[in-house]
């Protein structure tokens, strides 16, 4: 069968800083740039021979994105692409959709692209939501009587019949994303590139994505789908791609594509852990969130504690505004990246104070209920809003690092009855009672 995707030794160097740290240029000198620039290109390609990208030396200030990067997509799959920040994914899917060209390598691609890259891409905010389903299409290759006769679809599944004739700089964040989605999916396109964008919508909207992305893969079209959630990775995806430094770690099943990304590093075991500038920061989001430190019912920092025992977590924070009516979320999820429970200071209807300059927030658990195990820690801080134009509750987030800090869960006397349960009996340790009916 021949494959929808094929992607053979492509990489993609940037040139980063600025050249030759100057604040401006002159006139002359722009145009002695570009009418040298054909030859300056030919005589780099000519310099870095048949050794692909790490043949020679490279110029000082060059960061490759992507290294040699090789794999085939068949028709019909759903493609996990997972990685940790800077490490390729979002270079590969700009590649794909044409939006860069290659350094080096080359693509193939058998079928109409549909991508869905960022937030209100393809959209201008003067434009109405209607104006904007045409605009969208028409970029992603559509014909007008294709839009027209998708169009129905499209309003309804993104919820926006209200708002369609409203300017789109009047529409929240969900209301991009819905859209886009919409419009990615519904056209029909035999390949749908998916980066990260659901992350922005609510629960709803999330469970209606996932549910047209399988749709999409059961209709024999091809997608590739880039995400931080290892749930829905594991629920949706044929096979996974894990990418390291550019360079592709892992190709083949999705269960162990999962394992490979979760051994990485970047995901620190450490009980008192800097985050300013980790690596687990989704891309797009500021530092709010300085410092983590995990102290047990004794109040020793540590990153080891037993089924049942008492855990606290100190948040750092330091915002580079005033947050008010702060909201925090600890994801505490498993080995795989199963989310197990959720630690939040809205679920808990606690108002915290405004967040201005260093600030310290604790969050304590009383007991544990989790067995033995590696455990990882996902944190984000938002601001509640219930003032969006589409009348519905939103979150807006600052800052989310996933899976930022590893701990580690020994057996411990849970039930207190001298038996520690073991690991291979789920995540979560529930307490209950039995007894012989006597009616």
């Amino acid at each position: 069968m021949t494959p929808m995707i094929r992607v053979e030794n492509l990489s993609k160097r940037y040139q980063i800083g600025t050249r030759g740290r100057r604040d401006y240029w002159t006139m002359r000198e722009a145009i002695v740039e570009t009418a040298t620039l054909p030859w300056r290109r030919l005589r780099g390609w000519l310099s870095r021979g048949k050794d692909g990208p790490d043949a020679g030396v490279n110029p000082p200030g060059t960061l490759w994105s992507l290294k040699d990067v090789s794999f085939d997509v068949e028709p019909g799959e759903v493609i996990g692409i997972i990685g940790r920040n800077g490490a390729g994914k979002s270079t590969l899917l700009k590649v794909l959709s044409r939006i860069t060209d290659p350094t080096t390598g080359r693509v193939e691609l058998r079928g109409r692209v549909g991508s869905l890259l960022e937030t209100g891409t393809g959209f201008h905010h003067e434009l109405t939501g209607r104006e904007n389903i045409f605009l969208n299409g028409a970029i992603l290759g559509m014909t007008r009587r294709e839009i027209t006769r998708k169009f129905d679809e499209i309003v309804a599944f993104a919820e926006i019949e209200q708002f369609l004739d409203t300017p789109a700089k009047r529409y929240s964040s969900g209301m991009y994303t819905r859209l886009g989605f919409a419009v990615a999916a519904h056209l029909d396109p035999e390949i749908l590139l998916i980066d990260e964008v659901l992350a922005v919508g609510d629960v709803a909207f999330q469970k209606k994505c996932l549910g047209k992305i399988k749709e999409v893969g059961r209709s024999g079209r091809t997608v590739l789908f880039v995400s931080h959630d290892m749930a829905a990775i594991l629920n949706l995806c044929t096979r996974t791609v894990v990418l390291a430094n550019g360079k592709v770690d892992y190709a083949g099943s999705t269960t162990e594509g999962v394992k490979r990304y979760m051994d990485m590093a970047g995901t620190v075991q450490a009980a008192d852990l800097d985050l300013s500038g980790h690596a687990s920061r989704r891309r797009g989001y500021k530092p709010h969130i300085k410092r983590i430190r995990m102290l047990n019912r004794q109040g020793k920092v540590t990153d080891r504690f037993q089924s049942g025992d008492g855990m606290t977590v100190e948040l750092t924070c330091d915002p580079p505004a005033p947050v008010a009516a702060p909201q925090f979320a600890l994801g505490v999820h498993d080995w795989m990246g199963m989310r197990v429970f959720t630690l939040g200071s809205y679920l808990s209807v606690t108002e915290l104070p405004t967040l201005q300059g260093p600030t310290k927030i604790l969050c304590r658990v009383d007991e544990l209920p989790l067995l033995p195990g590696r455990y990882t820690l996902s944190l984000s801080l938002g601001i509640y809003h219930d003032h969006f134009l589409d009348g519905r509750d939103h979150d807006r987030l600052l800052d989310v690092l996933d899976h930022a800090v590893v701990f580690e869960i020994e057996p411990g006397d849970f039930f207190g009855n001298g038996r520690t349960p073991r690991a291979g009996l789920g995540c979560v340790l529930v307490r209950s009672q039995w007894r012989k009916d006597e009616n």
